[in-house]
């Protein structure tokens, strides 16, 4: 078997998707998400200028060594343009491989750990109130366990609240130029623990909460929040710090025990090895997407788990289906499973990639149809052509640019 084709399709659903297509002289078609939200171009060009040529006649069926081919041999490694068109590569050889044995991926990898994957989801609001309707909206689509973004008093948008101009993970608004939101570290950390108490007292102390800094504190003022926000016993903590400094994980885990999770902007195992050798986090947090595919996120997880760190795979509604999908597999296959981030998608979406993969009473599962589940309708993704789109940017009351 040898590989004939690899093609690259860009669709805006909605949003933007970037996917690979490689097919094998025996017709059969994998697919891999290389999507890198309002980056995308630049994934793009790489795949068809760069990598896409270099498949031409290859085995698909070794992926370890065509995932080192294109890491390894292009001298320049790491980074997310490479990342996430080494991810759709391996992905879409994962999909053919499992789609010839005639098995879901997951059987691939192991088979099941487990008979379903528990997901959570996103409740925002600009109010207590508001909050409070978001949360109840999402208990009644299934789910158990969610993650709670507020506004600030004083601030007009913030990062995880939904307005018409937001672009987290439900809402599929990115906009041609980007979204200025303002940012007040102090209003923020006065404010939040009064949100979790309010929403521990309505919701009371079994529903698992959850909550993103989104990496805008400095190590001492996520070890405050952290403290804070012990009485309210969260799930955890996301990217409490800027993520490239592993050694700022170290202040904050000596000043609190809310369990950390970190990783969302991580391509590689070498972003972790502080993290995981030193035990300064409870979840690992990255996306297949972006970490370069099935192959790595698996040899992570194996990693993590010998320190007893867990799985939380990154799932915004910027990671395609199949990018989901790929995830779900690793889900169930691997021992160390914590928690899967999950928005879901709009209709429009699922019908450009029809997908095996189910959400049913807050835990979702891969399916069992051969391969990762998920083919792609080339004539709907052709009538939904790429949309230039940006992720906000983040400023302080002063006017100077801050980490959003």
């Amino acid at each position: 078997m040898k590989i004939v084709d690899a093609k690259v399709v860009v669709t805006s659903p909605g949003r933007n998707f970037v996917t690979l297509q490689v097919t094998t002289d025996d017709g059969v078609t994998g697919l891999g998400d290389a999507t890198l939200n309002g980056r995308e171009l630049a994934v793009v060009s790489y795949l068809r200028d760069h990598v896409a040529p270099l498949l031409i006649g290859r085995d698909p069926h070794r992926i370890e060594d065509a995932w080192q081919y294109l890491y390894r041999g292009a001298y320049w490694r790491r980074g997310p343009v490479t990342m996430a068109a080494i991810a759709a590569v391996d992905v879409a050889l994962w999909d053919i491989k499992a789609k010839v044995a005639g098995l879901p991926l997951y059987q691939l990898l192991g088979g099941a750990s487990r008979d379903r994957i528990r997901a959570y989801g996103h409740a925002n609001g600009s109010s207590l109130p508001e909050i409070f309707d978001s949360v109840r909206a999402l208990q009644e689509r299934g789910y158990q366990a969610i993650r709670i973004q507020s506004g600030v008093p004083g601030l007009k948008s913030v990062y995880g609240v939904h307005t018409t101009t937001s672009v987290d993970g439900s809402a599929p608004d990115v906009l041609a130029r980007p979204v200025v939101e303002d940012w007040d570290t102090a209003a923020y950390l006065r404010y939040i623990p009064r949100v979790f108490e309010a929403v521990r007292n309505e919701f009371g102390p079994d529903l698992p909460l959850l909550h993103d800094a989104h990496h805008r504190l400095s190590p001492i003022e996520a070890a405050r929040l952290g403290k804070d926000l012990e009485p309210y016993d969260l799930f955890w903590l996301e990217d409490c710090t800027p993520a490239e400094d592993q050694e700022a994980l170290r202040l904050v885990r000596q000043h609190t025990t809310t369990p950390l999770a970190i990783g969302e902007v991580f391509n590689t195992v070498f972003d972790y090895q502080t993290l995981i050798d030193d035990r300064l986090i409870d979840y690992v947090r990255s996306a297949v997407t972006h970490f370069g595919g099935v192959s790595p996120m698996k040899k992570l997880f194996d990693y993590a788990g010998q320190r007893g760190i867990k799985s939380a795979i990154h799932g915004p509604e910027d990671i395609s289906p199949v990018g989901m999908a790929a995830a779900l597999h690793l889900d169930l296959a691997v021992h160390n499973f914590g928690i899967q981030e999950y928005s879901g998608h709009t209709d429009l979406t699922n019908e450009v990639f029809r997908h095996a993969y189910t959400f049913d009473d807050g835990y979702l599962h891969p399916g069992e149809a051969p391969g990762i589940g998920v083919e792609l309708d080339d004539e709907l993704a052709a009538a939904h052509p790429y949309e230039p789109g940006y992720l906000p940017v983040n400023r302080l009351q002063d006017g100077s640019v801050h980490d959003w």
